[in-house]
């Protein structure tokens, strides 16, 4: 069985009766412009002989390619990947191509796969993950953005607006004050934080509006009721067994995002501790894969891939303004069963 036969530009340019040059600036996308009479006979001769434009040929071509890299933090944390389906739907509506890199919280992995993107030239970047209050690391991410955007890509941001790109901020601040003070009024007085690792821009925001918003009710959070760890489900488990072992009497604990206060239920079940009848726990982000939860848990709702829409939709826009977007994005309080009134 004979293998079918590769038709080459060279064969295009040949039964269209027009140079190699010629027939590339056609099919491959070149900027520069083409007599339409040769433009016709050049496409009627590509569709004649079945010919399949190189895709790599019209990235050189155009500057740009049809891959989109969106660059996260961990696609198994479902924060992450309700990003990155609404990254995906739109790129998907484009007919655009995502390669997908995580960087297991590493900042040097984040800052390679951009570069990697500019060397590969694709079209835009999306970044999706907390900044560190690390001056440096944030200011050698920043100069591979600019070069990247430099050299003809666009890129935006999910996270704080510390890079030189669009970027749709999620409102952690205040999300995390209006729950402190819905707890509060729910008559709470001795609370408990897991806050994630001190570094991550993220945690530390979650915590201050947490702490402003109990101090409108006039509480205030002890320092040792305040146990860090990793923005993980195993990160709140053990700080949630921390926190118990202190035995500081809190009767509300708040863990910075929904992964880590499911690590804390389950600290809870193991130490006999019930939730919410000896402690109310509540979260930040209101992740739909945890909704089923036992008891179903208070949180902050953000909408996780909506953002990634809109993310994608800033990155991608054809027509964008030189000045970089900032799209702030409120965060609202669902009250569930996890946390409930404390009388007296």
């Amino acid at each position: 069985m004979s293998l079918p036969t590769v038709v080459t530009l060279g064969d295009v340019a040949r039964r269209a009766g027009v140079s190699l040059a010629t027939a590339s600036r056609v099919l491959n996308g070149s900027t520069r412009r083409v007599n339409e009479d040769l433009r016709v006979v050049v496409l009627k001769a590509a569709h004649e002989l079945g010919y399949t434009p190189n895709l790599h040929a019209q990235a050189v071509a155009r500057g740009t390619s049809s891959t989109v890299g969106l660059v996260m933090h961990d696609i198994a944390d479902p924060y992450f990947s309700a990003i990155a389906s609404g990254v995906m739907r739109v790129a998907d509506e484009r007919g655009l191509i995502v390669t997908l890199g995580t960087t297991s919280r590493n900042p040097n992995r984040e800052l390679q796969y951009v570069a990697m993107m500019r060397a590969q030239r694709a079209r835009a970047v999306i970044l999706a993950g907390t900044r560190t209050a690390d001056r440096e690391q944030t200011e050698r991410l920043a100069a591979e953005v600019t070069a990247f955007r430099r050299s003809g890509g666009r890129v935006a941001c999910v996270s704080q607006h510390k890079l030189p790109a669009d970027t749709v901020l999620p409102e952690n601040r205040a999300g995390a004050r209006e729950l402190a003070v819905k707890l509060a009024e729910l008559g709470h007085r001795r609370f408990g934080v897991l806050a994630g690792p001190r570094p991550l821009l993220t945690a530390r925001d979650r915590l201050a509006g947490f702490k402003a918003g109990l101090a409108e009710k006039g509480l205030e959070l002890a320092p040792d009721a305040v146990v860090e760890g990793p923005f993980t489900r195993d990160g709140g488990y053990e700080a949630a067994r921390e926190l118990v072992a202190r035995g500081l009497g809190v009767t509300c604990v708040f863990a910075v995002n929904d992964v880590m206060a499911v690590g804390a239920m389950a600290a809870c079940r193991d130490e006999g501790v019930d939730v919410p009848r000896d402690l109310s726990i509540a979260g930040f982000d209101d992740i739909q894969t945890l909704r089923d939860l036992v008891p179903p848990l208070t949180t902050v709702r953000l909408p996780l891939e909506e953002m990634g829409v809109r993310a994608a939709e800033l990155a991608l826009e054809l027509d964008a303004p030189d000045k970089d977007r900032l799209v702030r994005v409120r965060g609202e309080v669902v009250l569930r069963e996890s946390t409930r009134r404390v009388r007296g």
